[in-house]
C-alpha cells in the first residue's frame, strides 16, 4: 500500500504543528493513488508560482507532507497539500510524503479552506465559495463558519456578497486586477451598468476605493433628493384633488417614512358636515 519514509522527527514535528496531528507516520505513497479534493476552495493555481515551487521540489524534495484520506483501497483524497501535489506531478515524482488521516468530508473541506486562508493563498472570490459552500452544503451559520476560520462575522457576510457582482466584475477580482476592497465598495452602487463601468475604470485609471465610496455616496443623496421631490410632487397632486372636492385648504405633511398629516380648514359645523359628506363621496 505504502511505505515508511526516511524523514527525521524535525519535519514531523513541523508538520504536527501546523495541523494538529500528534503521533503520526509518515508514509511515501505513488501519486497515481491520490486524487485532488474537489471541494478544495483554491481553484486558481497560478501557473509561475508553480513553476518555482516545482524547481524547490526538484532541489530539495517536498519539505513538508502532504496530508490526506483514504477513500477505498489504494485510493487516497489529499485533504491539504494541492499546490505541492501538483509541483511534484511536474517535476516527474513517482512518490510523495503522506500523513494518512480518516475524516469525514464536511471535515475536509473545513480544513481545506481553513489552510488556504491562514496562508492567504485564495483570491476573494474563491474564500466567498468556500465560505458559501460550508453554509449551504453542510448547514452551518455564518456565525459557526467565522467562528471556524477566525474571522468576524461580517467578514464572511460581506465577503459572500461579492458573488452578487456581475460576473464580469467577479472575472476582475479573480485576475487580481480588483481588490477585495474595491470589489465591497462597487456593491454599494446599485445599478449593474454602473457597476460594470466603475470596475473598467478601476483596472484601467486606477480609480481608489475612496473614489468609489464617494460617488456612491453621492448617488445615494441624489437618489434620496429626487425621491423627496416624487414624494412632494404626489403630495401637492393630492392636496390639489382635496382642495377641488372640499373647496377648503388642504395641507398634506410627511412626518417620517411612509407617516403623515392632512390638516383641512373648516370654520363652522355646516363646513364640516359638507367635508365629511365630501370625503363619502370621494371613497365610494
Amino acid at each position: 500500500m505504502f511505505k515508511k519514509s526516511g524523514l527525521g522527527k524535525g519535519l514531523e514535528a513541523l508538520f504536527e504543528e501546523n495541523f494538529k496531528i500528534n503521533n503520526k507516520e509518515i508514509f511515501f505513497l505513488d501519486v497515481s493513488k491520490i486524487k485532488p479534493n474537489k471541494e478544495q476552495p483554491r481553484q486558481d493555481f497560478n501557473d509561475e508560482k508553480l513553476k518555482i515551487l516545482a524547481e524547490s521540489i526538484k532541489n530539495n524534495g517536498i519539505i513538508q507532507p502532504i496530508l490526506v484520506r483514504e477513500l477505498k483501497e489504494d485510493e487516497y483524497q489529499i485533504i491539504a497539500g494541492e499546490r505541492r501535489f501538483r509541483a511534484a506531478k511536474m517535476v516527474g515524482l513517482k512518490e510523495v510524503p503522506v500523513i494518512v488521516k480518516n475524516m469525514e468530508e464536511r471535515n475536509v473541506t473545513e480544513i481545506a479552506l481553513i489552510e488556504n486562508l491562514q496562508r492567504e493563498d485564495l483570491n476573494p472570490v474563491e474564500e466567498a465559495k468556500g465560505f458559501l459552500n460550508l453554509i449551504k452544503k453542510y448547514g452551518l451559520t455564518q456565525e459557526e463558519v467565522a467562528k471556524k476560520v477566525g474571522r468576524s462575522r461580517s467578514y464572511v457576510t460581506n465577503t459572500i456578497r461579492l458573488l452578487n457582482l456581475p460576473q464580469e466584475v467577479i472575472e476582475e477580482i479573480k485576475k487580481g486586477n480588483l481588490s477585495s476592497g474595491h470589489a465591497r465598495a462597487l456593491l454599494s452602487l446599485k445599478d449593474e451598468e454602473e457597476v460594470k463601468r466603475m470596475a473598467v475604470e478601476v483596472v484601467e485609471k486606477g480609480i481608489s476605493v475612496r473614489d468609489i465610496e464617494k460617488i456612491a455616496s453621492f448617488k445615494r443623496d441624489e437618489s434620496k433628493k429626487t425621491n423627496k421631490q416624487e414624494k412632494e410632487h404626489i403630495f401637492k397632486e393630492f392636496e390639489k384633488k382635496l382642495q377641488e372636492e372640499l373647496k377648503r385648504k388642504v395641507i398634506i405633511k410627511m412626518i417620517s417614512g411612509e407617516k403623515g398629516r392632512i390638516t383641512i380648514d373648516f370654520y363652522n359645523r355646516d363646513e364640516l358636515m359638507f367635508m365629511a359628506n365630501s370625503l363619502k363621496s370621494l371613497r365610494s
